[in-house]
This record gives C-alpha cells, structure tokens and sequence, in this order.
C-alpha cells in the first residue's frame, strides 16, 4: 500500500481545502441563521447559503466526488477517504454542499449500480443534479432490524403493481420535503430462502398511503440540518412494478451492496469530525487559565491531546487500508475491515468528542459550540448500517474462522 497521495487526489484535496476555509467555515453561522428562519426547518436546502456553496462546489469540480464512473468524479475509496475526512470538519455543511451527503450517496450508488435506464432518468439524474432528496427506508420499529432478514414491511405484487404495507423509524432525511423518493426494504417471499425474501422499490413522497407521521430526536436533538429522521407508515402503497430495483429477492444482497461504501464515506468523515475537535481542544486549553495556568500546562489535558492524536491516527490507516482492500480486491475481500472500521470508528471518534467537551467544561455541553450536537451525531453511528455488537459478533466469527484453518508455514 503506498501512503502518499496521488496528484489528482492532492489537487483535488488542496481546492476543498481551499474551499472550505473561504466559503464552508464561514458559512457556518450564516447557515444556522437562515436556518432557523426557514418557514419549514427540515428544507434546509432553500436556506440561500447552501445554494451559494453548490455552485462555488460546482465551479470547483467539488461535485459527486463520492460516485465512480462517468456519472460522478470517478475517484477510487482510497482517493475519496482523503477528501470525505475534510468534508467532515463541517459535517453539516460541507457534505451537503457538494452533494456528496448521507443517505443520497448511498442511494444514487444503488441506482448507479441495480437501477433500470428508466429509473436513472426519472430518479438518479436528478439527484446527481442536486435537485432532489432521497431516503433509504429499511429500519423498522417493530423488529430487531440488526438483522435485516426480519424485516416485516410486505410487499406484495398486484397485477402490474406492487401493494406495500408496513412501518418504518429513523428514516435519515425523510422529513426534508424535498426527498421526493424513497428506496423501501420489504419482504416480497416470506416463503424463500432467509436471504432471498426481501427486495427494494422505489416509492415516491406523494404516493398515496405514505404517511411521514413524526421526526425523531437524537439525545434531544432533531437533526434538521441533515433532514431529520422520521417514522413513516405504509397503508396500501401502490407502485408500478417497473419501480422495483434489480429483482425480486435482490434486497439483502442490494442493502449489502449499499453498506460498504457508505461505512467508508461515514468513518471518514466522522474522521474529519474528530480532526475538529482536537483542534477546538487544544484552542481551548491554550487560552483557558486554571489554578494559575492555561489548561495546556495541565498533565491530564496534555495526556487527553496526545492520546487523542494517536487514537486518530491509528484509526485513520485503518480506514485507509479498508478502502485500499475495496480498491483492489473488492468489498467481499474488505469485508473483515469494513466491519473494523465500523466497529472501531464512532467509539474512537466519540472518547475524543468526550474530552473536547471537557476541557470546554459547561460551555461544551451548550448550544454554544457545536461538540454537544457532534457527540449526538456520531453516537447515532454506533447503531447506523448495524449497531457495534452485531459488526462484532460477525468479526468474531471470522476470526475464530481463521484461526482454526490449518497452518500453511
């Protein structure tokens, strides 16, 4: 694995570093303020700030850099991770921006990926445009939905329909008006093998007997930055059949698909997140007087920062090794890795948000800075795309696997 950048990547990273320090940091308070006059907080696109920074991202070419091929920047998971972990530093801003914002990605690769012509022309052009939302609507309240095979939503084929009936919670921006469609998990064969039950079809907002009955909060917070995450009822959906994605029984093998690259683009930019805070930790205890002293002359704060810069690093090779293995041998041969950077990321990223908020002592609690907010997002990644315990189980399994093959020395 060689470690230095490519020189597209390092240009690439020098413009959105660029970028970022001219228009997206700046931006930040300016965005919380039309925010919060915006007649619906969850449209947070239509606050005039983020128009301003597409089409800065735009000009720059800082657009679909998370897509490979022709449709996006056709940048490999290692290039990408480089500039995920910037964009990141201002996660609610800076993703969104150049369109490369959770949980489109995810969706436009699987359209990328399975989507009929028919459905790329209706649905991923407009999102690659960055004229629409979407939302990926898998997680259920009524079953353990770590195991995606115990998913309940039916759909059902009627004639030349699909009829789909079902609940769904923490459905990631689905409370942005502008995610006018859904990609719904279901089981289509409760009868066929475990694995081959479930599919995916595409389900317009306006679809009648879709029904966005609440926004969740996380640890108090609504996330309306990010298009909140909602509860949605299923009554007698309707849909054209052409909606259904790749097959019948494709949906556990589609979501699998999905997931890989989604834990790339989230570890790194929750990366970027981490990278921010120790900055605001070491701002903070070098302007903080204490018993006599500013807080950087303190053992214990000393040893937070350094452990803190270690942590970060380890993780991050990780991350990086992971999207090299993607690269070159695919995310079946990563799959042990992205499991690893799944399970070791938020964790890491979250003792260091801890510290930054205590060496900012009551004032990192508040509405004041963004650490509390950051804490409440990156704990929610602890449960996103499988919670730790079941990423775990599985690692386990393989290690133990591997260990009782017979020696090849």
């Amino acid at each position: 694995m060689d470690f230095a950048l490519d020189a597209r990547t390092v240009e690439l990273q020098e413009n959105l570093l660029d970028f970022m320090d001219e228009h997206v940091y700046p931006a930040e308070a300016v965005f919380a303020e039309q925010l919060a006059q915006l007649e619906n907080r969850w449209a947070w696109e239509q606050a005039p700030v983020v128009g301003q920074l597409r089409d800065e991202a735009r000009r720059r070419g800082l657009w679909n850099l998370f897509l490979p091929g022709a449709e996006g920047a056709g940048l490999s998971n290692l290039q990408y991770t480089a500039l995920a972990e910037i964009s990141g530093r201002s996660g609610n801003l800076a993703p969104a921006a150049m369109n490369c914002a959770a949980p489109d990605t995810g969706n436009m690769e699987v359209l990328h990926m399975f989507g009929t012509e028919q459905q790329k022309a209706q649905w991923l052009q407009p999102l690659l445009d960055g004229q629409i939302r979407s939302a990926f609507a898998m997680t259920e309240p009524d079953v353990a939905s770590s195991d995606a095979t115990n998913i309940e939503t039916s759909i059902v084929r009627d004639g030349g329909d699909y009829v789909i009936n079902g609940r769904k919670w923490w459905i990631t921006g689905a409370m942005n008006p502008n995610a006018k469609v859904f990609i719904v998990m279901g089981k289509t064969d409760p009868g066929a093998e475990r694995h081959r039950q479930q599919s995916m079809v595409l389900v317009p907002r306006d679809a009648p007997g879709l029904e966005v009955i609440r926004g969740m909060h996380v640890l108090g917070y609504d996330d309306h930055e990010h298009g909140g995450h909602a509860e949605l009822s299923f009554t007698n959906v309707r849909v054209p059949a052409a909606n259904l994605i790749s097959g019948e029984g494709e949906g556990f093998a589609i979501a699998q698909a999905r997931l890989g690259p989604g834990r790339i683009h989230h570890c790194m930019r929750a990366i970027g997140v981490a990278e921010r805070a120790i900055s605001m930790m070491c701002q903070r205890a070098e302007e903080r007087m204490a018993f006599g002293k500013p807080l950087a002359e303190q053992g214990v704060i000393r040893d937070w920062i350094a452990e803190s810069r270690v942590r970060i690093e380890q993780l991050r090779l990780l991350v990086q090794k992971t999207a090299w293995l993607m690269d070159t041998v695919g995310n079946r041969g990563a799959h042990t890795e992205i499991q690893a950077i799944k399970i070791a990321t938020p964790s890491t990223v979250q003792w260091i948000l801890d510290k930054a908020i205590q060496v900012h002592g009551a004032a990192g609690l508040s509405q004041d800075l963004e650490l509390a907010a950051m804490y409440a997002v990156n704990r929610t990644l602890r449960f996103a795309d499988g919670p730790d315990e079941v990423h775990k189980n599985a690692l386990a399994k393989a290690e133990l696997r591997r260990q009782n093959k017979p020696s090849q020395r």
